[in-house]
C-alpha cells in the first residue's frame, strides 16, 4: 500500500507541474501583463514559487483574487456535495436492485430509466423543474443562494454552516430559505451522475452474483435480502469508489452550466464571468482551484478504493 500510495502522489505531482505550465500559459495570453514579457521558464517558476505561497494574482481592482476563490468555491463545493450524496442515496440501491434482478421487468425498468436521465440535456432539465415547482406550483425559488430578507455572514462559505453558527433570531427561518433554494440546483446537478451511479453498482453486483460463494450463500438457504446485506455489498462497492470519484470530477464540470440557470454564485458563474470579461487573471486562477481539486479528490478515491479492495494494487503493479 506505502508504494502504490507514492506512485500515485508522483502521478499527482506530474499532473499537476503540467496543470501550473496551462496556468502560466493563459496568464501570457494578456500582452499587456508582465508575465507575456518573461521567458517561459524562468517566470514559470516565479509563478510556481507564487502559487505555493498562496498568491493567485490581483485583480484588475487590485483586490486579492485568492479572495474571490474562497468566496464563490464553496458554494460549488455545497452543491456539489449535496448533488453528489443524493446521487449515492439513490443510484446504489437502485443500482443493486437491478444488479440483482438482472434481466427481469425491475432491472429493465431501472436501467431504461437510467439511460433516459442520462440522456436528459441538462439545461432543459432545469428549465422544466423551474416550470413546474418555481413557476406554476411556486413551491421553491427560482435562482440565488437564499433570499435577500437574510443576512448570512461569511464565515466558511457554506451557507448552511453559516447560518447554523449565526446568531440571529432569524436562524431558523434562514436555515429553511437555504435549503429551498438548494433544491432544484442539487437535483439537476445530480441528475447524471446518479445514472451513472446505477449503471457502475449494477455492473459490479451482476459480476458479484455470480461468484460461487453467492450460490453456496443461496444453497444455505439465505434470503435475497441476506445475500445482499451480508456479501453482495462489501463486495460489489468497494471495486466503484475510484470510479465514483471520477464521477465527483464530472459533477465539477456539469456545475458550471448548473450555476449559470439558477444564478448560483460559485466558481462556475465567475469562471464564465472571468471569460467574458477576459480577466486571465480570475480564469487562470479558477483553472487551477477547480483542476487541482479534481485531482485531490481523485487520489483520495483511487486511495481509498486500494485501501478496501487489494486487487485494485495488484491490477495497478500488473499494468506498470
Amino acid at each position: 500500500m506505502f508504494i502504490y500510495t507514492i506512485r500515485r502522489l508522483n502521478l499527482f505531482i506530474i499532473t499537476l507541474a503540467i496543470l501550473t505550465m496551462i496556468g502560466f500559459s493563459i496568464l501570457r495570453l494578456d500582452q499587456t501583463s508582465l508575465w507575456s514579457n518573461q521567458p517561459f521558464w524562468s517566470g514559470w517558476l516565479i509563478y510556481v514559487e507564487n502559487l505555493l505561497a498562496g498568491n493567485l494574482g490581483l485583480d484588475h481592482d487590485g483586490s486579492p483574487i485568492l479572495q474571490q476563490v474562497l468566496t464563490v468555491f464553496p458554494a460549488t463545493l455545497e452543491l456539489c456535495f449535496f448533488a453528489f450524496g443524493l446521487s449515492l442515496i439513490i443510484g446504489i440501491p437502485l443500482g443493486t436492485l437491478a444488479g440483482v434482478r438482472q434481466g427481469r421487468p425491475v432491472d429493465t425498468i431501472i436501467s431504461s430509466l437510467a439511460l433516459v436521465g442520462y440522456s436528459i440535456p441538462l439545461f432543459w432539465l432545469a428549465m422544466l423543474l423551474i416550470l413546474l415547482f418555481s413557476l406554476n406550483l411556486g413551491w421553491l425559488p427560482v435562482a440565488g443562494r437564499h433570499s435577500l430578507l437574510y443576512e448570512i455572514q461569511h464565515v466558511t462559505g457554506f451557507a448552511i454552516v453559516d447560518v447554523l453558527l449565526s446568531e440571529k433570531p432569524y436562524r431558523g427561518e434562514a436555515l429553511i430559505d437555504v435549503i429551498r433554494h438548494l433544491i432544484l440546483p442539487t437535483l439537476v446537478l445530480a441528475m447524471a451522475p446518479t445514472t451513472e451511479v446505477i449503471r457502475l453498482t449494477r455492473a459490479s453486483v451482476t459480476e458479484v452474483m455470480t461468484q460461487n460463494y453467492i450460490k453456496v450463500a443461496h444453497t444455505k438457504g439465505l434470503s435475497t435480502f441476506e445475500i445482499i446485506i451480508r456479501h453482495v455489498r462489501k463486495n460489489a462497492i468497494p471495486p466503484i469508489i475510484p470510479k465514483l470519484g471520477m464521477q465527483f470530477s464530472t459533477m465539477m464540470t456539469f456545475a458550471m452550466l448548473t450555476e449559470s440557470i439558477f444564478n448560483w454564485p460559485g466558481i462556475g458563474r465567475w469562471l464564465l464571468d472571468a471569460i467574458s470579461d477576459q480577466n486571465y487573471v480570475a480564469i487562470q486562477a479558477g483553472v487551477i482551484t477547480v483542476a487541482s481539486f479534481i485531482l485531490i479528490a481523485n487520489i483520495f478515491s483511487d486511495l481509498a478504493g486500494a485501501a478496501i479492495n487489494p486487487l485494485v494494487r495488484k491490477e495497478w503493479y500488473a499494468i506498470r
